[in-house]
């Protein structure tokens, strides 16, 4: 399973409908408005890289009110919990 965080740069006044836009497409888990530079952060994960390439690609960064995307992918989890339960997509 591959784990991206992908940052939004967003139009103003759109930062809500895009995040409900975000959560419709298959593979984004969670998305944050967050402060700071972005706007928004989506956590994406899929099971191979092509397929984040084609979600940020095809299905994020060409959304109205998308102005700029950021990805970054995760090499490695470091947590307490036990993160394979917590976000859990399921199989094909």
């Amino acid at each position: 399973m591959i784990t991206a965080f992908v940052m939004f740069t967003i139009a103003p006044g759109a930062v809500k409908a895009l995040a409900e836009q975000l959560l419709e497409i298959p593979g984004i888990t969670e998305v944050y408005s967050v402060a700071g530079p972005y706007d928004l952060v989506a956590i994406a994960r899929v099971k191979r890289h092509e397929d984040l390439a084609d979600l940020v690609t095809e299905h994020m960064a060409g959304l109205t009110g998308v102005i700029r995307t950021e990805t970054l992918t995760a090499f490695r989890a470091f947590s307490k919990r036990d993160l394979g339960l917590m976000w859990d997509v399921g199989t094909d």
